[in-house]
């Protein structure tokens, strides 16, 4: 890579997306998607159920193919490159899925080292080191040992959050973190994400429609529409809540279950 190449990846966005068109099947679920992501951002992706928000988040991370657009990484072309590159650049991001995605026959230190088995060339004995650190960080020192089955929802999220940080990703993406847990390991959730990014620089991309996360921690967000099938607001949420004149915006927004300021 040239120097002048070298300089225009270090200055560019953590994600750029392009004109991007998703679906399933022949039906097209969201058109003429752009967005781009600073590095170290908090940014969420929003809107009501049946919207496209985690339809977005598969395209932007490969699980499925965008029929038109491109999807870029840190500058990088990541949906048209070729295997050798898209294996590359997977390094560059981890993933907590809304279940926790955790292999219920694996310990969670077994699960934190599945990555680490899969892309890096380390010694038994320093990925099972690596694990219990990855564990410790999230604030489940103590509990490698254990099986999901054995600890609660909230920590299975930790785990899971514990392998998603594996191989120290430059981007962490999110897929309704919040579901399934009471407001207090919500908010709890919410401030290990903080600490992530505030500790590693890591840039942090969110799909979720809880109000309370949203304003507490979202840098800036896009909101997404069934019916527009794309994007009707983006900015800072606060902001979008008190300036929107988009009823659709406004309604989601200020719903009542919004925290108090």
């Amino acid at each position: 890579m040239t120097t002048e190449a070298t300089s225009s990846a270090a200055a560019a966005p953590a994600i750029e997306v392009a004109n991007l068109e998703c679906g399933y099947d022949g039906d097209v679920v969201l058109r003429d998607v752009s967005l781009t992501i600073a590095r170290g951002e908090v940014f969420f992706i929003i809107g009501g159920s049946g919207c496209g928000k985690s339809t977005l988040l598969r395209h932007i991370v490969g699980l499925n193919q965008p029929t038109q657009g491109t999807v870029k990484f840190f500058g990088q072309p990541f949906s048209a490159a070729d295997p050798a590159s898209r294996r590359a650049q997977l390094r560059t991001f981890g993933m907590l899925f809304q279940s926790g995605a955790l292999w219920t026959s694996l310990t969670l230190r077994q699960n934190v080292a599945l990555p680490l088995e899969e892309y890096t060339t380390l010694s038994k004995r320093e990925i099972q080191e690596l694990a219990t650190l990855k564990l410790a960080q999230v604030g489940l020192g103590g509990f490698e040992d254990y099986f999901p089955a054995e600890i609660s929802g909230g920590m299975k999220k930790r785990a899971g959050l514990a392998r998603a940080l594996a191989l120290d990703p430059a981007i962490v993406f999110f897929d309704e973190p919040s579901a399934g847990l009471d407001p207090v390991t919500s908010r709890k959730l919410d401030e290990l994400i903080l600490q992530v990014r505030e500790n590693f620089g890591t840039t942090i991309v969110v799909v979720s429609h809880e109000l309370a996360s949203i304003f507490s921690i979202a840098d800036r967000v896009v909101m997404l529409d069934r019916a527009h099938r794309g994007i009707i607001a983006a900015g800072r949420p606060a902001v979008l809540a008190e300036t929107s004149r988009d009823p659709r915006v406004t309604e989601f927004l200020r719903r009542v279950d919004r925290p108090a300021q």
